[in-house]
Parts: structure tokens; sequence; C-alpha cells
């Protein structure tokens, strides 16, 4: 399975309809005052869209990483049109302004941060055009609240929701620059460096992330290899096994119009991101890569299905496919 050019196309067109879609919307919003009560397209005339907010900005990433991918598919002068029309200098001052409330300290905190330096990563992918550098002040401000919680976070958060760490270092990798992937990787040593003989209890009944693969992944992408590998073996010694046998069979979705229980579909996808990422860092003889690409497989196959048909899923389902077909 390849994330060809039809298929980023119908992920495009899939974005480009609710990236500006305002309502329904899921507003996380602390109100010190009457006066607080604004529209979500108000509060972030950015990211106003996809039924929340972080969601607008992986809809958004993903927008910007099939241009780049496909810039002469059919939905390439969308998304032109989107990012000119969106991505201003007063939209940027205003969502800005919006974090430097005291209220919003710990706004999208993790996940929503990860999310926007994986954005502004994307953006760099086009130089002839203004976004990314439109974009800085914004970026400046989500570097600056990781560099400022993670020494403060003595612990790490495991769940398969929007609060996992792991989760978050691996994604705004990507984007970092040589201190801030320091920082990064001591952090992921300290959180995760001991851990060893992972039982994965999972899955529970609304992640959309494996607690167990995105911590292989975090430590893979921050960890040169030759101390990944060793540590990979403690952590997942019996994966030519199959074992632990919970992380190869897909999980089963019973309600896709229930948005917790939709959140399903995302874990298959991304543990199939997981598993394909992972089994590259392997040696090409090494026997547990064929068993990790074909659980890669299995699990594409139950969720790439589903990225369109109930809002609850469509509003961010395609962003977590690219993420898995462009492994």
């Amino acid at each position: 399975m390849a994330l060809t050019e039809d298929r980023a196309a119908r992920f495009a067109t899939i974005a480009l309809g609710h990236v500006t879609r305002e309502y329904p919307h899921a507003l996380t919003h602390v109100l010190d005052g009457p006066g607080d009560v604004q529209t979500p397209r108000s509060l972030h005339p950015i990211f106003y869209g996809s039924f929340d907010w972080h969601s607008c900005v992986h809809a958004t990433w993903m927008l910007a990483r099939l241009l780049h991918l496909y810039p002469a598919m059919p939905p390439a002068a969308g998304i032109r049109a989107l990012f000119d029309a969106q991505i201003t200098a007063n939209a940027v001052a205003a969502e800005c302004a919006y974090l430097l409330r005291p209220a919003a300290r710990g706004f999208e905190r993790p996940y929503g941060w990860a999310w926007f330096l994986k954005l502004a990563e994307a953006m760099r992918q086009f130089p002839d055009q203004p976004w990314s550098g439109t974009l800085a002040p914004l970026t400046a401000v989500f570097v600056g609240r990781f560099i400022d919680f993670l020494p403060k976070a003595t612990y790490p958060v495991r769940v398969g929701t929007h609060t996992n760490t792991a989760f978050a270092l691996a994604l705004a990798h990507d984007h970092a620059d040589d201190d801030l992937r320091a920082l990064f990787r001591r952090t992921a040593e300290r959180w995760y460096g001991a851990d060893a003989g992972c039982q994965a209890w999972e899955p529970a009944g609304d992640e959309f992330l494996s607690p167990a693969l995105i911590e292989a992944e975090c430590m893979r992408r921050l960890l040169p290899a030759d101390r990944f590998l060793p540590w990979f073996d403690r952590f997942l010694p019996d994966i030519a096994q199959r074992r632990p046998a919970a992380l190869f069979v897909p999980a089963s979705v019973s309600d896709r119009s229930d948005g917790k229980i939709a959140h399903l579909d995302g874990l298959n996808l991304s543990r199939a991101w997981c598993w394909r990422s992972l089994a590259q860092a392997l040696p090409a003889d090494d026997a547990r890569r064929p068993v990790m690409l074909q659980a890669a497989a299995v699990h594409l196959e139950a969720g790439l299905p589903h990225v369109a048909g109930d809002y609850m899923g469509e509003h961010w389902l395609a962003s977590f496919a690219v993420l898995a077909l462009d492994a």
C-alpha cells in the first residue's frame, strides 16, 4: 500500500472540505469572564475548522505534505489558495495572542504543540512561498513551550490519546534544531530509557495511539541506531513470536458515529505507521522485519477504508493514513 497521487488527491479533497468548516466544534477554551465567550473563528482565525484546533492543524499539515509530494494533483490549486487566505500576519498574531493568555498556558499540550511544529516543518518545503515565514512567530511560541515544559515534566504520560508524551516528542523532533533535539533526547531517555519487557495492555476504548509502539517509535527517532536497537530488543523482546499478541490484532470499531470509539480507526492507522517505521530501523536480514511489515499491512487494511464516511472520523483520520502510507 502506497501513497499514490490518486490517494493523495482523495485525502486532500476530504481535508479541504473541513478545514474551514467551523461547526460542529469541540472547543477547548478557558473562560476568565463573560467577554471570553466567542466563536471558534473569533478565537482561532487560522485553525477554527475540522471539529477542533489540533485536527485543523494536522489537516493543514497533511495538505502541505501532499502538496509537496504531488504539486500537480487536482486539489493543489485549492490548497495554495487556502494557505494564501488563511496564513496571514494578522491571523498569526491573533493565534499568538490567544496563547499568551495566562489561561491558555496548557492549551493543546502536548499534542497540538507537536502537530504545529510538524506543520512548521512541512511549510519549510516551500521556500518560494511566504507561509513558513508568516507562521514563524507562532512556531516560536510552541518551541518555547516545549523548552519551558519538558524540564518540569517529571513523568511521561503513557495513555494512547492526546496527552501521550512519546507521540509529542516523536512528531516535534522533525522540526527541532540541534538544541531542541538534545532536550527531546534527554527527556526521552529520562522517561523511557529503563523500560523493558513491555506487556502492552492495550487497546483502551478510545485510544488512537499504541502506548507501546509510539514509545518505541519515539526512541527510534531520538536515539542513534547503536543505542536504539539494544533498547528495542529489551523493550519488545518477543516480536518474532508475535508477542505481545495485542499489538498484532487490529482494533474493532463498533460505532463510527461515536467520536471516542472512532478513535480506534486511528489506532489501527497509527500502529501501521509505527510498525512500518520500526521495521525499517532493523537490519535487512532481521527475522522480525517481515513480522512487523505484515502487522503494518493488516492494520492498514483495517483502517484505510474508514478515513471518510462519518464526520467523527473524517475530520482527522486521513492525516493518520498519510503518516502510515508515507512512513
